[in-house]
């Protein structure tokens, strides 16, 4: 029951993208500066993230560690998805929801194998198979069909 818990919560958030593109990309054109869409949209998750955080933390009595050393990570993972927001943003209006969305989906694949093989932060190695290459390659085609046909 887990398994599909969380396969349906996946593909909950994977929808969740793909309505937050065409909505930041409105927002960008509404303010005349889609990267002033990129700044509301996290401020607006960010607030909504920590009011998360603390009833976590409360229900769970797991205190949040306000003291803990900032590693680099601490600001790459913004920065990521500072760009990665705002990249949607920009790219929307241009190719669509569903060409930005395949896009992006391709490239976290094609990532996310190299991060896999090489044990990224401490993640488990996984080889990278003729399965998973085959795989790829049918998820970038797709995605240039979703694009160009």
């Amino acid at each position: 029951m887990d398994v599909i818990l969380w396969t349906l919560m996946g593909i909950v958030a994977g929808a969740c993208i793909a309505t937050q593109a065409p909505i930041n990309a409105q927002l960008g054109r509404s303010l005349n500066v889609p990267i002033a869409a990129a700044g509301v949209s996290f401020v607006a998750g960010a607030i909504l993230l920590w009011i998360i955080a603390f009833i976590y933390s409360a229900a769970s009595s797991t205190p949040i560690n306000f003291g803990a050393p900032a590693p680099w990570t601490f600001v790459a993972g913004g920065v990521l998805g500072a760009f990665y927001v705002f990249s949607n943003i920009m790219l929307t209006p241009m190719l669509g929801a569903a060409a930005v969305m395949a896009l992006s989906v391709a490239g976290q694949l094609i990532g996310g194998m190299f991060l896999d093989k090489i044990g990224f932060m401490g993640m488990a190695v996984r080889e990278i198979s003729l399965g998973r290459i085959a795989g790829a390659m049918l998820l970038v085609t797709g995605a240039l069909m979703i694009r160009l046909l």
